[in-house]
């Protein structure tokens, strides 16, 4: 099989895991390579952009090239698949379920739970204890354990993993995001917070039992990743840790006092292969390898059949997906890379339409966590009630309140303490300009609103209305909202989900279009760096 071309190479190492160099005789003395693709944070069973990026189908090429090539394959996906998605409010996460056991049918794959597996509510726990019993692959878990009540889900989470590979022995430590760093507390669901214990307490027991290498596989952020890599000064075997979470690519070298870290795109945009060999003298050699999956890359058919019976079933029970309610003005763009980062023309539409939930006069500001937003797509020409259903895998109720400008420039500094990840908010009503250097919760340089004299800063004093998620209103996400501005009477508004259809709606029967294109010259969003030193 000829291997598609890959249109961009992001990133690609080639490290020796000791003190010299392999020398010509040792690398043909070599055993058949071992292969590793990484996937992280896999919402849909098909691809995203209108086909032309990521998705299951594609990756299943790349391990197929890896197999052609004989090397021994294995998979590794950080987490994030049983939720959230259109499907998953359908299916409980079945339908990825059966999407990554198609790709365990082909290479062994082995999964770590992300924040979002536990989004089930203790009385879906029938549809979770489901998702482990039907699951094909591997749940490894060092930090966590299942406590369902099901003796068969509730064992098969495996601790202390390791695989052979010819004769060579590779463990695994695997953990996931703890309820105080952002993953979900669930009654089923026992965690252990001391990522970096627990990855010592693996580590020292797999070297006890002569593994020849160890790798992490996480779903942290990515500072949690960094302090596990440092394990690595005191037990050089642990060569690499791959990680999900941030829905973007990203990686770290590997040192003497570090081992390095990859991530991967959501939705399969862009996933890791990393090719490991063992030398006859026990050196061993990794390079690790980006890889952009485009149109270039080919889908496996065989796994594109079982992505057209979803669809065909999902068309099936709902017919109201192919429906269109509107018309874009503009291209939207929802992609994660975007509205993750940055001021985004959806997420301006959503949040402006927020600020009117509570009728008139609208609210001064209204703000979403960008996490809420899941469609990870373009929205252009036709809108159709799939585009709706699909950005809100979460659809949230509202929340109206009352606070001082100065508690809300507190509140907002939450949306800027990293960066990828879901907190960051899209903005209404009001501009803000950040600087990532400097410390946490003080990274807001300025925050200015609308005024009769044009855009001014906040009024430190003043008196201001907020339309924000239910989600935020509980402090989530990093925000907090102080408890005396908590009114137990407090409205609650109707689910976001149904107010932007109802306002595509209403624009469709008027004969417009819905959107705008974000503004460079009035933006609601500014970071400050190297290419940028003024806000305004």
């Amino acid at each position: 099989m000829q291997r598609p071309a890959i249109k961009t190479l992001l990133f690609l190492i080639s490290v020796l895991l000791s003190a010299c160099a392999l020398s010509p005789q040792s690398t043909a003395s070599q055993s058949h390579g071992l292969t590793f693709i990484h996937l992280n944070d896999t919402y849909r069973v098909a691809d995203v952009e209108d086909g032309t990026r990521g998705g299951f189908a594609r990756a299943i090429t790349v391990i197929r090239q890896a197999q052609n090539e004989g090397r021994d394959v294995r998979v590794l996906h950080a987490g994030d698949l049983l939720s959230p998605s259109l499907e998953s409010q359908i299916w409980y996460g079945g339908q990825m379920v059966k999407a990554l056991n198609f790709i365990d049918g082909i290479a062994p794959a082995y999964f770590v739970a992300g924040n979002h597996e536990f989004d089930m509510r203790d009385g879906d726990l029938a549809f979770f204890i489901n998702a482990v019993r039907s699951s094909g692959f591997d749940w490894l878990g060092d930090n966590y354990s299942l406590q369902t009540g099901d003796e068969v889900a509730d064992t098969a989470l495996k601790s202390t993993f390791t695989i052979e590979h010819g004769d060579k022995t590779i463990g695994f430590f695997a953990l996931t995001m703890h309820p105080l760093d952002g993953g979900t507390a669930r009654s089923y669901v026992e965690y252990d917070r001391d990522y970096v214990g627990a990855a010592e307490r693996v580590i020292r027991q797999l070297e006890a039992k002569g593994v020849d290498m160890i790798i992490g596989l996480t779903h942290l952020r990515m500072t949690d990743d960094i302090a596990l890599a440092k394990l690595r000064a005191e037990h050089p075997t642990l060569q690499f840790i791959v990680g999900g979470h941030e829905h973007e690519v990203s990686s770290r070298l590997q040192s003497d006092a570090s081992a390095a870290i990859f991530k991967g795109s959501s939705n399969a945009r862009v996933i890791w292969r990393i090719d490991v060999d063992f030398a006859a003298d026990s050196n061993i050699s990794i390079n690790a390898t980006s890889l952009d999956l485009d149109v270039t890359v080919a889908k496996d058919a065989g796994y594109q059949q079982l992505e057209n019976e979803w669809r065909t079933e999902l068309l099936r029970l709902y017919p109201i997906i192919d429906a269109k309610v509107g018309e874009a003005a503009v291209p939207f763009d929802a992609r994660e890379e975007v509205i993750r980062n940055e001021e985004s023309s959806w997420g301006n539409f959503i949040v402006d339409t927020a600020r009117s939930a509570f009728g008139k006069p609208i609210a001064d500001f209204a703000f979403i966590n960008s996490g809420s937003i899941r469609i990870d797509d373009y929205i252009m020409g036709d809108i159709r009630y799939e585009d709706i259903a699909r950005s809100f895998g979460f659809s949230p109720y509202l929340r109206w309140l009352q606070l001082s400008g100065a508690q809300f420039r507190t509140l907002m500094e939450a949306g800027y303490v990293g960066e990828g990840e879901g907190n960051f908010p899209q903005v209404s009503g009001f501009r803000v300009c950040v600087d990532r250097r400097l410390a946490h919760r003080s990274r807001i340089v300025s925050l200015q609103v609308p005024t009769e004299a044009g855009w001014q800063e906040i009024d430190a004093s003043r008196q201001y209305t907020l339309v924000l998620p239910d989600f935020l209103y509980q402090n989530n996400d990093g925000y907090v909202i102080p408890d005396h501005l908590r009114d137990p009477h407090s409205r609650t508004g109707a689910e976001l989900k149904y107010l932007v259809l109802d306002a595509i709606i209403k624009a469709q029967q008027l004969g417009q279009k819905v959107g705008q294109e974000v503004d460079p010259k009035n933006p609601r969003f500014v970071a400050l760096g190297p290419d940028r030193e003024a806000c305004w």
